[in-house]
C-alpha cells in the first residue's frame, strides 16, 4: 500500500520523506484537503515511466506513419486547429 502525507506534514519532513522514496523505494502520495495532488517517486520508477511513455509515443508515431491520409499545408493545418 502507497504511503499518504499531507502537504503540511511533507513540509515538516522532507528530508525523512525524501530519503524514504530514495532509499527505500518507496512511492508516497501528496495530499492536500485530503485529495491526492501529487506523488513522489524514486528516480528508477521516474526512468520506468518515461520510457513506458517513449515507446507508446513511438508505437503512435508507427501508426500514424502507416494511415493514409490526406496531405495539406500546415498553415491549413494550424487553422484547423485554431492556431
Amino acid at each position: 500500500m502507497t504511503t499518504k502525507i499531507s502537504t503540511a506534514d511533507a513540509r515538516k519532513n522532507l528530508s525523512n520523506i525524501v530519503n524514504r522514496v530514495s532509499f527505500g523505494k518507496e512511492p508516497i502520495i501528496l495530499t492536500r484537503r485530503g485529495e491526492e495532488i501529487a506523488a513522489l517517486v524514486g528516480m528508477d520508477e521516474l526512468k520506468l515511466l518515461q520510457e513506458i511513455e517513449d515507446r507508446i509515443d513511438i508505437t503512435d508515431a508507427i501508426k500514424a506513419i502507416k494511415e493514409q491520409g490526406e496531405d495539406i499545408p500546415a498553415e491549413q493545418f494550424w487553422k484547423k486547429l485554431g492556431l
